[in-house]
């Protein structure tokens, strides 16, 4: 229990010099973004999601296969804008390959700008929510979360995807003590399945409860909260922001 409380508290409050130094709850505050985001799109857009595509490379098949309630062109979509996204945050990638904080801070300030279009078009157009204007704000999200993906797979913090749970999970049951583990950064791990699962509950209670633009207006916040974090660290020079081998 020591261990897992030492875990967390350094995940949470990690110190300017350890591997990743601020990264870790940068992260954490991006997974709470993803089950926001995901939330809106599963309940509000016509059971699609945004973030994870591996539920919309199964509904698309459920889709094929004759589901009247799943919608193959919106999972095509979706998945097209995320992959269009993730191509961008490769080439932020490229361009900031030498320091993860400013990475970061580019692929959350244009994140942030996406998630805005997106309340921006629903505040505008949320009474009409034609199918144009539904997959308008699929593409908006799914870019924002592509780019996001990709940022955060080239920032290479372990147990910190910000939105594929299934290995995350694996991971804490695999190399838990029971299983025979060291059980490596198990407070992280729990962390971040919290983090995914707050984000998730917070969105589908103000889509159920709010309507559209206040459910996206959420992640907008939280989305700008972390851009200001991020830039804070744009011209600190320590061991964490260089690329891990």
């Amino acid at each position: 229990m020591r261990r897992l409380l030492n875990d967390v508290f350094r995940t949470l409050w990690p110190r300017g010099e350890e591997l990743h130094g601020p990264l870790p709850p940068l992260l954490l505050v991006l997974t709470v973004a993803t089950g926001l985001v995901d939330a809106v799109s599963y309940l509000a857009l016509g059971h699609v999601f945004v973030a994870n595509m591996t539920g919309n490379v199964v509904f698309l098949g459920f889709a094929l296969a004759g589901d009247n309630d799943l919608s193959a062109p919106a999972s095509l979509v979706a998945i097209a804008a995320f992959l269009l996204g993730a191509v961008g945050g490769g080439r932020l990638g490229a361009r900031f390959a030498g320091h993860r904080a400013r990475l970061l801070a580019a692929a959350t300030a244009v994140e942030t700008a996406l998630t805005a279009a997106t309340v921006a078009v629903a505040a505008v157009l949320d009474a009409t929510l034609t199918p144009g204007v539904r997959y308008t704000l699929i593409v908006g999200l799914a870019l924002a979360m592509g780019l996001q993906n990709a940022v955060v797979r080239r920032l290479g913090v372990p147990d910190l995807t910000t939105t594929v749970m299934t290995r995350t999970l694996t991971g804490l049951a695999a190399d838990s003590p029971a299983a025979g583990g060291a059980a490596p950064n198990p407070g992280r791990r729990m962390l971040s399945v919290a983090a995914l699962f707050l984000g998730a509950l917070l969105g589908a209670a103000l889509v159920l409860g709010g309507g559209l633009v206040p459910s996206l207006a959420l992640p907008l916040v939280v989305l700008a909260a972390a851009t200001a974090a991020a830039f804070r660290y744009r011209t600190v020079d320590a061991p964490w922001v260089r690329p891990k081998p």
